[in-house]
Order: structure tokens, then C-alpha cells, then sequence
């Protein structure tokens, strides 16, 4: 095997580790036919440009034939292969006089069991740079002048027997001191089940699993400075709903986020871990503002449209005072509130217009929000675009809100430069701007599931050699990196990241620094500060951005909302928890989700149109005008909490020859109902030309003349006999009722007369009228005695004749037109 040659930085190794080392090789030379010699080289630590970052591979399979000749070369036999589980290393960054412990299990995934078999470490040649990590953690074979010989001895763990399919759990203990380590550098350390079959009864590796043995004994020259971003988000809870009531109770749509609030939760391990940590917090302020409204009354949506109340205040109230004590005296970042996706702004919603608006407002509430619920000052000067990747657009978007520093990652903003070293995270982007670029082979080192053990293990492993060799790639030179891991961390990956930190605490290559610090650092003069151009955006990242869609329907409710509040006399009681909604909207958290983002949006916009339409015409049936001119009533519901105002309510007629409203076409009303749930009737004058149905619509409008509403439509019939023309009628029958009434008293005054005169009585001289009498009266002849003037008329049928109709005592009826709001028959 080879040895690594000193270089500068580095201790020498001991002529004891060079001397077993070829001992154990020459001894195995007859099994390795072949094998070609490795020379001894020293590692270059070189800061290769970035490959392709993701979650590392957890496992390393075996395989390859083997034989005699290949006893100790890693191969899976046909009759099966071993899975070796490394579960747990510790300590994960050995110092001299510590022992090393590895843990884990064995299972025989063949057909056959294995006999005579042991479970063996091996120390393998120190590694030249951080792209020898990657490869060999991505390599799936066991390589003997690589990984090294077998420590062997009393540190392997025997195993008579491994039967198919039934695991069996290892532990080994080796001292540092054993391991003979020389210079300061990252190591490969495998684990290997060594073992015969049936088939093949010699000794063969069967199977194998690699990982990464950091050794910095004592304290580097220089160290690193590392900023450690702990992100405190989740995705949406509250909806836009309140109750209503006046302290607007809000309305979850579930209770996930009480079950991450819980011990062991996921945002409960976060607030833990992060309190034990020196890290920068990054934190989304809707996550706060909804664990505020969680402590007090809250209702949570049920089935149907219904609401259930909440039960969780009291674990709202321990997590908020949890975080409130972890952040004392720490680096707070405040993200815009609800984390906007600065992306899908950047290259579909800025197109259309008030979306970033949107981003501004959510900056300063943001802002305020996590100062207020947690009693301190945050910055809130950072961007943080998905996935660290950005472009001109979306740094352009990310300043339009005021940030000047634009949280990106190395596989976005990436070397062209061949520096052998990874420079400062700080680089100057123009217009003011400073990229903070964070690592991106340390920021998604805790990606996948880190539930099971052995991916926690490898990841820590993984994690602290790239921080080391980072440390080694220029000894003597101080560089300040940033890692910005994944937005939203399960609690498990959690646990990961605060274990790898921890074993960072000791500061022997690495010392903790806040993000402010770290984008204040020095600029490396070589590092790159182009940003990559649109086309350089990764495609995979664009097809998770939000639509265009997105931003019209968020763009809709926004013009609803406003139309709407026109109206109210508490507009503060809907503006704020709508435009926070909307906020919510166009958060980061629905990425990978859109069917979930279209339901919020149609959830906010549905709940909007429902309030508004609380202000509303009630339905009207057809009216019967039975005059020339009549008094026509609309009524205006209010069901909201609060009243409204700055509305006009307008009726038109849609025939006005026939049927005029007020003075022509139409008349307006204001309307103003001062409390809620109430009604307002507002009353139209009209005026009838012609008979017959004429079609009206009532129509309520804003001051600015916009409709709000939808119309109420009813005819109106004017009838031919009006309510005036049976009047006239009327009083016509009552007239000649008081007409034949004179004439009966006249008769009978005229009567009582001739009665006093007596029967001898004769006729005068002359005719004369009685002044009694009226024209063509008695003539004064005695009735016995007057001819009869009726022709045919006996004597002895002659009657006095009957007083004319007196001269009517009431005036002729006026033919001028009737007075306005005179009811009379057409």
C-alpha cells in the first residue's frame, strides 16, 4: 500500500504504521496476483470544480466474480452477497487516545449460509481532495491496495455461522493508537464481512461498506469559520378564514402543525437542537404568526364547511417560549413572510402586475413579525432563492424588495476560475449586491432518510471530511464558508446535522460564525462574481416554480379584495388576513405540490367571494304601479360583522318612455347601513306614461362607479283602472247620492207650504214664484182645480209636479293634469 509523503500542514507518519503496512501487503501478495503497485504520493487537497451534489450514496453494494487467486479482493460469490451496515462511529472525529467504535449489522442476502466468517476494519490511504470524497463514496467495490489491509487481530468480531436472511449486529473497538494514523488528513475506512460458502470454500470478502475517517489531532494553524444556517419553516396552516367574530378568531385547516410542535416533532427538534448550537437562524415569520394564533382560541376546519375548536394552546405556548430562550442572544435572519418563491416570481410572476408588491409588503411584515413575537432585532438583508440557484432575474427580484445579500450555492454560482482552494462564500455581484454562496457538497450532505441509521452515519462522516479537507486545501489561509442545508428538515435529518455540528465543537479546523459576519468577509479576488445566465437554470428546479396562472389568480383576488374593502367600515379586518393569504400563496413550501397550491388559491379567492357577497340586493317581485306615479322600495342586506358604506344603489328603467325612475332612465341612492347583519330599504319615486309591464334592474355600485354585486331585475305593471280613477268614481256616486237627498227635502218643504195655505186657497191675479221654489216650481193653483200639462191625464190621477234638480253646488271636474304623487285612474 502506499504511504503519503509529507507535505507542508502535515505530521510525519511513523516508520512503524510504513513498516506494517508493507508487511501486511508483501504477506498477502500470493492472494493478490496481479495487483499493481500504488507509488507513494502525496495528496493535493485540490478544490476540483463542483460535480452534481445530491444525497450520497448510503449503501455499497459488491460486486464482481471472485476466486483463489482473489481471496481478498471484494467480490459477491453467486451464492449471495452480504449487506454490511455501518450504524454508528464514534467518535466521529478521533483524537490521540481515544478508542474508535464501529457498530452496526451483517446480513447474508444469498441462498447459502457462510461459515468461518469475521467482521474486519481496514484503514485506507488518506484522500487528495474533495472529489476523492465524492468518487469514493460513490464507489461500489472493495479495493485492497486502496482501502487498505485488514487491522485485524484482536479487532475483528467472529462469526461461526451467518445464515441467510437473519441479520446479525457487530461492534468493534479499535485505539486510536492502533490505527497507527499519521498526517492530519481525511482517511478511508471500511468495514468488510469476510466468510466461505459451500460453493466456495475459501476466505473472500463478501460484503462491504466504505466511510471517512477525519484526524486533526490538535488545533489547525488556520481554521475555518463556518456559518451554519438553521432553518425554522413550514409549509402553510393558516387559511384566510376567521370567525366572526370581533376578536376574528382564525381557522386552521388542520392540526399538522400542533403535531410538529410536539415533542419530538419536527419543529420541536429543531428548536432543541438549534438551542444547543451556534448557528445563523433563518426563519419564515408565517410560522410564528401562526403559532401566536395557535396559543389562544382557534377553530379548525371539519368536513362540510364547518369548524371544530382547537385544543392545542398549551403546545403552542411551550414551543414558542422554547424558541424564544434557544434564540436569546443569537443571529436571527427574518425571511419575507411565508418565504416567497423569488424564483417563480422572477421568471412567471413578475409579468404580471402587483406581484411584487407582494414581495415588499412581505419583507417589512416579515420583519416586524418575528422581531415582535420574539423580542428581537432580525436582518432582514437576505434573500434566499430555492435550492440556492439564481439567475439576473431572480437576483434583480430578490433586491426589488431591499435585500442586498442573495443566499446561493456553489453548483449555481460556480468556479471558472481553477482556484485549488474553496474561497469565501462572499463574492460582490454588482449593483451593490454580495452573493453569499454556500457550500454546496456540506448543504445537501443531510438530504434522504436519515431514519436509518447507517445513512445518519455515513452523512456525519461524509460531512465533517469535506469540512476538514476544506481546512487542508490552504493550511495557512483563513476562509469563511457558508452551508445552507435543505428549507425544511425532517426531524431525523435534523438530529443528523446537529450531530456533525457537534463534533465540530471542539474547533480543531473549524470555528462557528454567524451569516452577517460571513457576507462581510473579505472577497476572494479570484472567486467567480459572474451570475450564470437564465438558460443556466436548472430545468429541474424550473418545472417545480409556480405558473403563471398563479400569479392571475392571485392577482384576481386581489382586485376583489379591494373592490370589497372599498365598502367596509373596518377594512382592516379583511384586508389583513387576505393579503397575508395571498402572501401564503406564493410561498416556496409548493414546490412539488400543485395541486395542494391551486386548492389554497381557490380556497382564499372562494372564501373572499363569499364575504362579499354578504353585501347584497334581496330579491324583489313584480310590482302593480295603480297610478300615474307611485314609490317603488329596495332593500340592501348587510350579513357581515361590521357595516358598510361608500355604496350607491342605482334603478333603471329599461323602458322610460313608458316608466321614468326619479327624473329619466334611472335615480341613485347612497347606501349606508352603519351595523352588521341589519337591512336598509331604499325608496325610488317613478313616474307611469303608458300601461303595461316595463322591466327594471336594480343595481348596487362603488364611489369609483364600479358594480358590485349582481343585479336584482322585477317588472313593474301599470294597471288601466287606477286607484285615483275609482276615487273619481266614487266621488261622482256620492255626488248625486247629495243631489236626490235636495230634491226629497225641497219636495217636501214645498208640501208643507201648500198644506199651511189651506184647501180654499184659489189661484192669484198672477203667477208667482215663492222665492222657495225652484226654476220650473208650482204654479199656485189649487191641485184640484189645475189642468193636468200631462196629455191623457184624468183629473183624477194629476200629482204635483216635481221640483227640477237643483244647480249642483260642487264644481266641474278639472281636466289639468293631477298633481305629482295624485293617484289617479288612466
Amino acid at each position: 500500500m502506499a504511504e503519503a509523503a509529507d507535505f507542508p500542514g502535515t505530521s510525519p507518519s511513523p516508520a512503524r504504521r510504513w513498516l506494517r503496512r508493507t508487511a501486511g501487503l508483501l504477506a498477502g501478495a500470493t492472494l493478490l496476483a496481479g495487483l499493481p503497485h500504488v507509488a507513494a504520493t502525496a495528496p493535493a487537497y485540490a478544490a476540483t470544480p463542483e460535480l452534481k451534489t445530491g444525497a450520497p450514496t448510503a449503501k455499497t453494494a459488491v460486486s464482481g466474480p471472485g476466486g483463489a487467486a482473489e481471496g481478498l479482493k471484494a467480490a459477491a460469490t453467486r451464492s449471495g452477497t452480504v449487506d454490511v451496515s455501518l450504524d454508528s462511529l464514534t467518535p466521529s472525529a478521533p483524537r490521540e487516545g481515544d478508542t474508535v467504535t464501529v457498530s452496526g449489522t451483517v446480513t447474508n442476502e444469498g441462498r447459502q449460509p457462510i461459515t468461518g466468517a469475521h467482521v474486519g476494519l481496514h484503514l485506507g490511504s488518506v484522500l487528495g481532495g474533495r472529489t476523492e470524497i465524492d468518487t469514493a463514496a460513490k464507489s461500489s467495490t472493495f479495493q485492497p491496495g486502496v482501502d487498505g489491509a485488514e487491522i485485524g487481530g484482536k479487532y475483528v468480531e467472529k462469526i461461526s455461522k451467518l445464515a441467510p436472511g437473519v441479520p446479525r449486529d457487530f461492534r468493534i473497538s479499535v485505539p486510536v493508537s492502533a490505527l497507527d494514523l499519521g498526517m492530519d488528513g481525511v482517511y478511508r475506512l471500511g468495514v468488510t464481512l469476510t466468510g466461505q460458502t459451500a460453493a466456495r470454500p475459501y476466505p473472500q470478502v463478501l460484503g462491504f461498506e466504505r466511510t471517512f475517517l477525519p484526524w486533526q489531532d490538535g488545533a489547525a494553524e488556520t481554521k475555518t469559520k463556518t456559518a451554519y444556517l438553521w432553518p425554522l419553516i413550514s409549509s402553510t396552516h393558516l387559511t384566510a378564514r376567521t370567525r366572526s367574530d370581533e376578536e376574528q378568531t382564525p381557522v386552521f385547516e388542520n392540526e399538522d402543525l400542533a403535531k410538529e410542535l410536539r415533542p419530538g416533532g419536527r419543529l420541536e427538534q429543531l428548536v432543541t437542537l438549534g438551542g444547543q448550537l451556534d448557528v445563523t437562524w433563518v426563519i419564515d415569520p408565517d410560522l410564528l404568526v401562526s403559532v401566536q394564533a395557535m396559543t389562544t382560541e382557534y377553530d379548525v376546519e371539519g368536513p362540510d364547511d364547518t369548524t371544530v375548536p382547537g385544543k392545542n394552546q398549551a403546545v403552542a405556548k411551550q414551543w414558542l417560549n422554547q424558541l424564544q430562550t434557544a434564540v436569546k442572544d443569537k443571529k436571527v435572519v427574518a425571511l419575507p413572510f411565508a418565504d416567497p418563491d423569488l424564483a417563480s416570481l422572477a421568471h412567471t410572476g413578475k409579468a404580471v402586475s402587483g406581484s411584487l408588491g407582494h414581495l415588499k409588503e412581505a419583507t417589512e411584515v416579515g420583519s416586524k413579525a418575528v422581531g415582535d413575537i420574539l423580542m428581537l432585532k432580525p436582518s432582514s438583508d437576505f434573500a434566499w432563492p430555492a435550492d440556492g440557484a439564481i439567475d439576473p432575474s431572480i437576483v434583480d427580484v430578490a433586491t426589488s424588495a431591499g435585500a442586498h445579500k442573495v443566499i446561493a450555492r456553489s453548483d449555481s454560482l460556480r468556479e471558472t476560475a481553477g482556484l485549488s482552494y474553496t474561497p469565501n462564500a462572499a463574492r460582490p455581484i454588482g449593483g451593490g449586491t454580495t452573493a453569499v454562496v454556500a457550500d454546496a457538497r456540506l448543504s445537501t450532505g443531510f438530504q434522504g432518510d436519515m431514519t436509518d441509521a447507517e445513512n445518519s452515519t455515513l452523512a456525519v462522516q461524509r460531512f465533517l471530511a469535506q469540512s476538514l479537507m476544506i481546512t487542508l486545501q490552504e493550511p495557512s489561509k483563513q476562509r469563511t464558508i457558508v452551508v445552507a442545508p435543505q428549507r425544511m428538515p425532517t426531524a431525523s435529518q435534523a438530529q443528523t446535522m446537529a450531530k456533525a455540528l457537534t463534533a465540530l465543537d471542539d474547533k480543531r479546523w473549524s470555528q462557528p460564525e454567524d451569516l452577517a459576519a460571513a457576507a462581510k468577509a473579505k472577497p476572494d479576488p479570484s472567486a467567480t462574481t459572474q451570475v450564470p445566465s437564465a438558460a443556466a437554470y436548472p430545468a429541474s428546479l424550473r418545472k417545480r416554480e409556480l405558473p403563471r396562472s398563479a400569479f392571475e389568480e392571485i392577482r384576481s383576488t386581489q382586485d376583489k379584495l379591494e373592490r370589497f374593502t372599498k365598502i367596509l367600515s373596518q377594512p382592516d379586518r379583511v384586508i389583513t388576513p387576505f393579503a397575508r393569504a395571498m402572501d401564503r400563496e406564493m410561498s416556496t413550501s409548493w414546490r412539488g405540490r400543485p395541486d395542494q397550491a391551486l386548492g389554497y388559491r381557490g380556497g382564499v379567492e372562494g372564501y373572499l367571494t363569499d364575504l362579499a357577497q354578504q353585501v347584497r340586493l334581496i330579491k324583489k317581485s313584480d310590482a302593480k304601479l295603480s297610478g300615474r306615479s307611485a314609490t317603488i322600495p329596495v332593500t340592501v342586506q348587510n350579513n357581515l360583522v361590521q357595516g358598510v358604506d361608500h355604496l350607491t344603489l342605482r334603478l333603471t328603467s329599461t323602458n322610460p318612455t313608458r316608466l321614468k325612475i326619479g327624473d329619466g332612465l334611472y335615480e341613485e341612492q347612497p347606501v349606508k347601513i352603519t351595523g352588521g347583519g341589519h337591512t336598509q330599504s331604499v325608496k325610488f319615486t317613478t313616474t307611469a306614461n303608458a300601461n303595461g309591464p316595463v322591466r327594471v334592474y336594480a343595481q348596487l355600485f362603488t364611489e369609483d362607479n364600479e358594480p358590485y354585486g349582481p343585479p336584482v331585475y322585477f317588472d313593474v305593471n301599470v294597471t288601466e283602472f287606477t286607484v285615483t280613477v275609482m276615487l273619481v268614481i266614487g266621488g261622482g256616486v256620492l255626488l248625486l247620492v247629495l243631489a236626490g237627498f235636495r230634491m226629497y227635502t225641497q219636495r217636501k218643504r214645498a208640501a208643507r207650504l201648500q198644506a199651511e195655505a189651506g184647501p180654499d186657497s184659489g189661484p192669484q191675479d198672477g203667477p208667482e214664484d215663492s222665492p222657495e221654489d225652484g226654476p220650473g216650481g208650482g204654479s199656485g193653483e189649487d191641485p184640484d182645480t189645475a189642468s193636468d200639462p200631462t196629455p191623457g191625464a184624468g183629473p183624477d190621477t194629476a200629482e204635483p209636479e216635481q221640483p227640477s234638480d237643483p244647480t249642483p253646488d260642487t264644481a266641474a271636474e278639472s281636466a289639468e293634469p293631477s298633481h305629482t304623487g295624485e293617484r289617479v285612474d288612466r
